[in-house]
């Protein structure tokens, strides 16, 4: 997949009602942005669902794979035929499974004819701070597990990562401009947090480094979706993605 070719603005579909996502989706027609499919929506309606809500759009297939090595590669296989432009898998899976992943991803793709996907791994969650992490048993900073687990998934073969904005200056030294981040937790200046603990407004996220944004209640629970992501997309400038050299 092309990354110059993907809008730089992914809006999160996180609902599991076939009716809400359309409506959102159709809402957003002819606005310069992707989806992202997360868990909730893809348990509830599966792949069909998820074309019959996007329809030919540019979407994210965030389903966060992290199991051994073989069972990632047989689901990241399967799904990369139905045409996501990214996909992701946990860093924390490992090395093994990530190159399992890397490879699948073009094994499914080449077998039904499409795109290979971008393939993505998911460093630490935005909902976790360095007490979160220091809980379950790994060593705080948050930044240093992240760039370290950036750096495993580029050895990988991985196409970039999932991170916070803050890290991104971190990950740009360690692993270069070519390296893809994607971005969730972010909040348009004055907006609610929620249960997100590292984020930054749009604007800081590309000035820092990102590569794409996952924007999700700022425009989905919005009075007005489709004026929420227009303002966004005009904080940003442009409105294609940063294409990695």
């Amino acid at each position: 997949m092309d990354s110059a070719a993907l809008p730089r603005v992914l809006v999160a579909v996180d609902t599991p009602s076939l009716e809400e996502a359309g409506a959102l989706v159709g809402k957003l027609r002819g606005v310069d942005v992707g989806f992202k499919i997360g868990l909730e929506f893809f348990s509830a309606q599966g792949l069909a669902g998820v074309h019959r809500v996007v329809g030919g759009a540019p979407f994210f297939l965030d389903l966060k794979f992290h199991d051994i090595p073989n069972t990632v590669a047989g689901a990241v296989r399967a799904v990369s035929a139905s045409r996501p432009a990214i996909v992701n898998v946990h860093a924390a899976g490992g090395a093994e499974m990530m190159r399992a992943a890397a490879a699948a991803a073009r094994e499914g793709a080449d077998a039904a004819g499409a795109p290979r996907p971008l393939v993505i791994a998911v460093t630490v969650l935005t909902s976790l701070d360095d007490a979160d992490l220091g809980a379950v048993g790994q060593q705080p900073p948050v930044v240093e597990q992240v760039v370290r687990l950036a750096r495993l998934a580029q050895s990988c073969g991985l196409d970039g990562v999932v991170c916070s904005a803050k890290e991104l200056p971190a990950i740009r030294a360690a692993c270069g401009d070519s390296f893809a981040t994607i971005v969730p937790g972010i909040r348009p200046a004055g907006g609610d947090v929620a249960d997100q603990k590292r984020v930054v407004t749009p604007a800081q996220a590309i000035a820092d480094g990102a590569s794409f944004l996952v924007v999700g209640r700022p425009i989905t629970q919005a009075s007005d979706p489709r004026q929420a992501a227009l303002d966004i997309l005009a904080s940003l400038g442009a409105p294609r993605a940063r294409a990695p050299p």
